[in-house]
C-alpha cells in the first residue's frame, strides 16, 4: 500500500484542529450530548472498537452476565468518545473555562505532603476519565514534566505539544533523555506524570497481573524510585457528565515501592484497578492490554504480539 502523501497528511491535520477549536467552545453539557451521538455510532458501527472492549470487559468481569458486559461496552464507549472530543476543551479553551469544569480535588494533601517532605511525587495517570484535564491541573499548580511521543500525523504535533504545555508543563522525549529528565525533576521534588497502562515495548517490562490475567507492563517506575525515593500517587479527573471534572489523587499500592520489577509491576496494576473501580464504564477498554503474551514452546518461553486480539 502506497504511503499517504505529506499533503494529506496536512490536510486531516488542519480539519482535526479546526474540529477541536470549534468545540472549544462548547459547554461540556453539550460535548457530553454529542458525544452520546458519537458512542452509539461507534458501538454500531466500529467492530473492532466494539469487539475489543467486550473481550477485555470478558477478562475482567468474567462474574457479569452477558447483557451487563454489553450495558457496560456501550458506556465505555461514550467516554471514550466524550475524551476525544473534549480534547479541544482541555488544550484550547480559556483556562479559567477549563478550571471552572474542574468541580472539586480529592487528595491534593498528597502531593502537598510529599514536596513538603522534600520529595518528588510520581503520578501514575492510567487512561481513565479525561488524562488531558488531569494533565491540565498538575502544570498548573506544580512544576510537572512528562514523556511525550509526537503523533503519526506530524502536522498535530505542535497543537498537542501547546495544549499540553500551555499551564507550564514540560515535555521530553521516550527515551533514556526523557528518562534522565524525569530523574532531575524528582531530585527537584518536583512532579511526573507516567501512563501505567500503556503496553512498553519488548524488554521494558514484565508480566503483571492486571484483573488476575498477566499483561505486559513498564519497568521504569522501581528505576525512578529507587533513585529518588519520591511518593508515588495515582492521580485520575472522573467525568461528571454534562457538568465537569472530579480530579481524585489516591494513595499508591505499596508494591509499587519494591525493588524487584515483578512485584512493583503487580502494584502498579493494582493502582490502575483501584481507579478503575471509580466508575468501571471510564476507562479505555478498547486499548489492547493484553496484546502480548508468553506462550511454552519447546520448554522455552516465546514472546509474541498477539495479532488477532
Amino acid at each position: 500500500m502506497a504511503p499517504t502523501p505529506p499533503s494529506r497528511h496536512n490536510a486531516r491535520a488542519g480539519a482535526i484542529a479546526w474540529l477541536w477549536r470549534r468545540l472549544a467552545r462548547w459547554p461540556l453539557a453539550r460535548l457530553w450530548r454529542f458525544a452520546r451521538v458519537a458512542g452509539t455510532l461507534v458501538y454500531r458501527l466500529s467492530a473492532r472498537e466494539r469487539d475489543i472492549t467486550r473481550r477485555n470487559l470478558a477478562d475482567v468481569y468474567p462474574a457479569d452476565s452477558t447483557a451487563e458486559r454489553q450495558t457496560l461496552t456501550r458506556q465505555s464507549l461514550r467516554h471514550s468518545a466524550a475524551t476525544m472530543l473534549e480534547l479541544g476543551h482541555a488544550w484550547m479553551a480559556p483556562p479559567e473555562r477549563v478550571n471552572a469544569g474542574i468541580l472539586a480535588v480529592h487528595g491534593r494533601d498528597k502531593l502537598d505532603d510529599a514536596r513538603r517532605d522534600g520529595r518528588g511525587v510520581i503520578v501514575l495517570a492510567p487512561h481513565f476519565g479525561n488524562w488531558e484535564v488531569l494533565n491540565f491541573w498538575l502544570s498548573s499548580h506544580f512544576p510537572f514534566t512528562a514523556m511525550y511521543e509526537p503523533p503519526k500525523m506530524a502536522g498535530l504535533d505542535p497543537v498537542i505539544r501547546h495544549g499540553r504545555e500551555r499551564q507550564g508543563a514540560a515535555l521530553v522525549p521516550t527515551n533514556a533523555r526523557g528518562v534522565a529528565a524525569l530523574l532531575k525533576a524528582l531530585k527537584r521534588h518536583e512532579a511526573i506524570g507516567i501512563l501505567p497502562d500503556q503496553e512498553p515495548s519488548w524488554g521494558s517490562g514484565v508480566f503483571a497481573p492486571f484483573f488476575n490475567r498477566d499483561a505486559y507492563t513498564a519497568t521504569l517506575l522501581p528505576k525512578l524510585v529507587a533513585r529518588t525515593q519520591a511518593r508515588v500517587v495515582t492521580g485520575v479527573a472522573l467525568r461528571v457528565p454534562g457538568r465537569g471534572f472530579e480530579i481524585h489523587f489516591l494513595d499508591a499500592d505499596e508494591r509499587v515501592y519494591s525493588a524487584d520489577d515483578v512485584t512493583s509491576a503487580t502494584g502498579v496494576n493494582a493502582c490502575v484497578e483501584a481507579a478503575i473501580a471509580l466508575d468501571p464504564a471510564q476507562y479505555q477498554w478498547e486499548y489492547k492490554r493484553y496484546r502480548k503474551v508468553v506462550e511454552e514452546q519447546q520448554g522455552l518461553p516465546n514472546y509474541r504480539d498477539f495479532r488477532l486480539y
